[in-house]
């Protein structure tokens, strides 16, 4: 009893030199519709809960954290298995990302299907999309942070998108990466990206948010014929609200306390049993990741690039995504009003269960398909005998090289490897000496150009041996404006 006496003693005596004890309890207590106290509406709590421990154990991996390029794969290795608890904290944070965005993905929807976007909620729903953003923002920028091979031509990939814009391309490229290459200050502005500029947005459209939602109300469960309209709709909720309105605290929070509880459970457990994200191998420009997977919230984005026909590339990856968001923050000024329920809104419901599927099955495309690489087809796979036999030095330096540079990966031999690429079997008999090279070097279709990774020595072995790439009963391809070179005689 003394201690709980004491307590009191030293609120009140902060509340009365703060005064908050009224805001507080005007915030716990705020009515809201009995409808609103529902399991359907617990999803942005338990968002701003993920948040919060985001914040927490990011705080604890910056003390450690080293944002060098020389230094950050270290570190995180030293998180991983030196530092005591390190590896749980780097696996609550990383796993943490990933349950943040699936919370707010979901909190969208139901919001959408709800009607809750509607007229006098349109700020809320604006503020919402940009914290939908800040938070893949944030989930990029840390993976970024990894620096493994993943990071480093992922972000690589990334920064080629950006330059392809027009007239601005080379000063978005040198923005994000601090210069026109990957270096030391690429990793200094993400990190400062990661830590305080999207932190800082995401903590103020919180803020906002939570302010909107305080003055406008939660949002009334949506019941079929009860038409939003500007004219009656603030009065009708308010008298909705003295008719039927409960306390927020107890009588709804109760709810969004309890998911809250499993949700942060759910973290600890698959925290504890999956482990840290990464990294992966150390991060080499000498050494070509073919395709760089991103984590999984962004897998169906990696299917979409893949997928498109090379013509089509540059214009659907600038001109996109920015419709796409633009297209969700028009959505309350596009159906401001009229019926809620999604029973009664048929369309809304197609569209999001098709945006679902599509974002669902890209996902599992990203995952695993005929055109992604093989990732470990060049460790697992070595080069048929057959394809050896009879082979100069330089052609056989050519062969180690294919596997050394992992070309297996997107290209097979053998029937064995990738198959994002034409087979290798055959390469002679369908390009020429100089296609081979050009190819290489410059790159053309699905393939990145090589030519700043291979030397010229390399380049020439490994064309060597595919120039030895053709059937038996076939001669190799050659330039139709040269004369062809007369057989040898017997």
């Amino acid at each position: 009893m003394a201690v709980m006496q004491r307590i009191k003693a030293v609120g009140a005596w902060l509340d009365e030199r703060l005064q908050l004890g009224s805001t507080i309890a005007e915030v716990a207590e705020h009515p809201v519709p009995r409808s609103s106290a529902s399991w359907w509406y617990i999803f942005g709590s338990a968002t701003l809960v993920v948040l919060i421990m985001q914040i927490v154990t990011g705080i604890c991996l910056a003390t450690v954290y080293t944002p060098a390029a020389n230094g950050a794969w270290e570190s995180l290795i030293y998180l991983n298995y030196q530092q005591p608890l390190g590896w749980y904290i780097r696996a609550l944070h990383g796993w943490g990302s990933n349950f943040m965005v699936a919370l707010m993905l979901v909190h969208m929807v139901q919001v959408f299907l709800f009607g809750a976007h509607k007229y006098p909620r349109e700020l809320t729903w604006v503020a919402g999309i940009v914290l939908l953003l800040c938070t893949l923002g944030m989930a990029f920028t840390g993976q970024v942070l990894r620096f493994d091979q993943d990071a480093y031509w992922g972000l690589g990939i990334g920064a080629s998108i950006a330059g392809r814009s027009p007239l601005i391309g080379p000063k978005i490229v040198d923005l994000i990466l601090g210069g026109p290459i990957i270096a030391g200050e690429t990793l200094s502005r993400f990190f400062a990206l990661h830590v305080f500029v999207i932190p800082g947005l995401l903590l103020a459209f919180v803020g906002l948010h939570l302010f909107l939602v305080l003055r406008l109300g939660i949002n009334e469960w949506p019941m079929p014929g009860r038409i939003v309209t500007r004219e009656k709709y603030r009065q009708q909720y308010k008298e909705l609200v003295q008719r039927d309105g409960e306390p927020f605290f107890p009588f709804a929070a109760q709810k969004d306390i309890v998911f809250a509880g499993l949700i942060i459970l759910s973290l600890v457990v698959v925290a504890a049993v999956m482990g840290p994200i990464g990294p992966g191998g150390q991060p080499d420009p000498t050494i070509i990741q073919t395709v760089p997977r991103p984590d999984f919230f962004f897998l169906w984005l990696f299917s979409v690039f893949a997928l498109l026909p090379p013509w089509t590339e540059t214009f659907l990856m600038l001109v996109g995504p920015p419709i796409a968001i633009g297209l969700l923050f028009a959505v309350p000024f596009l159906s401001g009003t009229g019926e809620k329920s999604w029973r009664a809104r048929p369309f809304a419901v197609v569209i999001v269960t098709l945006i679902l599927l599509a974002i669902g099955t890209l996902t599992w495309l990203g995952t695993y398909s005929p055109w992604s690489p093989q990732m470990e087809a060049w460790t697992e796979a070595p080069v048929p005998p057959d394809y050896l036999k009879g082979r100069t030095p330089l052609e056989l330096q050519g062969a180690i090289l294919i596997q050394y540079k992992q070309c297996r990966n997107c290209h097979s031999l053998g029937g064995q490897g990738g198959m994002r690429g034409p087979a290798l079997g055959d390469t002679a008999a369908r390009l020429t000496r100089d296609e081979i090279i050009r190819q290489i070097v410059q790159g053309g279709g699905n393939m990145p150009a090589y030519g700043k990774n291979l030397s010229p020595a390399e380049v020439n072995a490994i064309v060597a041996f595919l120039g030895t790439m053709h059937p038996a009963n076939e001669p190799p391809a050659r330039d139709s404006a040269k004369p062809a070179e007369p057989a040898a005689s017997q």
